[in-house]
């Protein structure tokens, strides 16, 4: 074992951030943390790695164990060069022979110049320096604060593959959910104070999960019917004159003493919206240019009301710049950039408007407004920020003591305030706790306005993108249809498919082989005209027996009947999906023919 941390608490002023928490590390474990923004995820680390005191408990580890530590925030030498601060309190001989590695390491994170001075770099550019930092120190065990923040994807792979390939312990917080789904062993949740871990990566988290809270659920309801059947033999005057009696009525002051679970809080996310016209945002032969370096050339794009569009690029290749273009925040050096009068943009920057430390967070959020009408009702700014788990007391606390997650919630819910029918998000997944995301994804695609957005979190992408923009870096932006996944699929470079073209020998159909179908048979003709509809009638029984679950919540017997229907509907759909897959398939391959 690398790690022991035993009953471990920390209170700050009014607030239990950690009560009672546990975690072991044994060697080659890859434990991630979750928890909502706000439950003490950064702390527990900071408690880990020796860097602040616990109130009570427990920490032990082998003292032959080195830990390499890196924090959400690094604080860094401003008048230091890149290479100075990752070896910065390291001696002459250990800069000397790790130098090549170091140097290799911030190529592969974007930070070429090894001789620029900190004080010079973007907060992304010094988060990498500090990974850096943390990778090429010789530790047994690493421990993590979102190392995945202001990395492009291409970095995160290979992060990916490094911590992967690590013979030690790692503990991480991370809002990456592939990442936490290929890297880690076991998933420790932390939630009101105290933590549940799985032996599990993120999917079966979520299943473990799921079975957890209804084992939970299922106990509170016996619970409440053995009450009922007490309460009212108690009511017919039982007197506790036997030792039976007298046990029974402990028995049911004690199962009334009993606390039900506690059911995490969620973000609920409800935000009014303008009217959008029919000319939204136009780009018309636009470029950018930054002194001799072509940032955006000639780029031509109408904004359409349904497009749900992700932009990738690797960092500094201009994808921010080209969100700035289209909110009109920045001017293009070549074309124009037209936006319609009832265009209304809510734009989720990636560091976040400047933040007075001092200000009351309800009069942060105040300010963009104190009533917002949205599809569920009017909501005051008080009542908003409920929604988004900022209860009384936080209401009421400087933003300068909110976590950064919690800052980067209020500066969200102050966006939504402003009812946009536009909404640009820069990086949106940064330092947002994963329940957040998953809200805010789920919101994304009901959301009846354009949705733009830069990120990294290849998730996400894959759940919100309908269209991904590729930033290339050189002046060239790149549209795919669909999300991040059909976009790795198209991506592969024009060279590489006319080598595999030269290299790999044609095939010559010999008398044997079956030629290929060139039409549908009568039966396939009939089952492709009317499959959608089969799939429209499946997805509305999966959603009949979702709501009939939802209305049978106490009827235990009821709920396990629903759940049998509802996994045979959902496989049926998966094997028609599959066949609706091959049918569309071999009709484009029969309209090819044709052309």
């Amino acid at each position: 074992m690398l790690i022991s941390a035993e009953h471990i608490s920390k209170n700050y002023g009014t607030k239990q951030l950690l009560n009672d928490v546990h975690l072991y590390l044994d060697e080659g474990e890859k434990i991630g943390i979750i928890g909502v923004n706000g439950t003490g995820k950064s702390t527990f680390l900071k408690i880990l790695a020796g860097v602040e005191e616990a109130d009570e408990g427990t920490l032990a580890r082998d003292p032959n164990v080195q830990i390499s530590y890196l924090p959400q925030n690094p604080r860094m030498e401003e008048d230091a060069t890149v290479l100075e601060q990752v070896f910065l309190h390291y001696p002459e001989d250990f800069r000397a022979l790790k130098e090549y590695e170091a140097k290799t390491m911030l190529s592969k994170l974007g930070v070429p110049d090894f001789d620029a001075k900190i004080g010079t770099l973007s907060g992304g550019q010094r988060k990498r320096v500090a990974l850096a930092a943390a990778l090429v120190h010789p530790a047994d065990v690493l421990i993590l604060d979102e190392p995945t923040n202001h990395l492009d994807s291409e970095m995160v792979a290979w992060l990916e593959e490094k911590l992967i390939r690590f013979r030690g312990g790692v503990i991480l917080v991370t809002h990456d959910r592939y990442f936490l789904e290929r890297v880690v062993t076991k998933i420790t949740e932390l939630t009101r104070g105290a933590t549940y871990s799985y032996e599990a990566n993120y999917s079966k988290y979520l299943e473990l999960k799921a079975q957890r809270l209804e084992m939970a659920q299922a106990t509170e309801r016996k619970r409440q019917s053995v009450l009922r059947v007490e309460a009212q033999w108690i009511m017919r005057g039982a007197r506790a004159r036997g030792t039976k009696s007298k046990e029974r009525i402990q028995r049911y002051h004690d199962l009334k003493d009993q606390s039900a679970p506690e059911l995490d809080q969620v973000v609920k996310i409800a935000a009014g919206m303008s009217r959008l016209g029919k000319q939204i945002i136009e780009l018309d032969h636009v470029g950018c240019r930054f002194g001799d370096k072509t940032v955006i050339s000639d780029f031509t794009y109408h904004v359409k009301r349904t497009d749900r569009i992700g932009i990738v690029g690797h960092n500094g290749a201009g994808k921010s710049t080209l969100l700035n273009l289209a909110a009109g925040c920045l001017k293009p050096t070549e074309g124009t950039v037209t936006i319609g009068s009832t265009v209304r943009i809510g734009y989720f920057t990636q560091e976040g408007r400047e933040m007075d430390p001092e200000e009351i967070a309800y009069d942060y959020v105040s300010e963009a407004g104190d009533r917002i009408e949205t599809g569920e009702g009017t909501f005051t700014a008080s009542q908003l920020m409920e929604r988004f788990l900022f209860d009384g007391a936080l209401q009421h606390t400087p933003i300068g003591r909110l976590s950064g997650g919690e800052r980067r919630r209020l500066f969200l819910l102050r966006i939504l305030m402003g009812a946009p029918n536009v909404l640009f998000l820069d990086e949106p997944t940064n330092d947002l706790d994963i329940d957040t995301l998953t809200i805010l994804e789920d919101y994304l695609l009901t959301f009846p306005g354009v949705v733009i957005a830069v990120s990294h979190d290849r998730y996400f992408l894959d759940k919100m993108a309908d269209a991904i923009f590729e930033v290339k870096g050189d002046g060239a932006v790149q549209i795919y249809s669909g999300n991040y996944a059909d976009y790795l699929d198209k991506r592969e470079p024009e060279e590489t498919k006319s080598e595999k073209k030269q290299t790999q020998p044609k095939k010559q159909q010999s008398s044997s082989e079956p030629t290929p179908k060139r039409k549908f048979t009568y039966g396939e003709q009939r089952e492709y005209e009317t499959i959608e509809a089969d799939l429209a009638a499946l997805e509305e029984k999966i959603a009949a027996v979702e709501q009939a679950m939802n209305e049978a919540a106490s009827d235990y017997v009821r709920l396990q009947e629903l759940m049998e229907q509802k996994t045979q509907l959902e496989q049926a759909l998966e094997e028609k999906t599959e066949r609706w897959m091959y049918l569309e398939e071999l009709a484009e391959k029969i309209a090819a023919r044709k052309g």
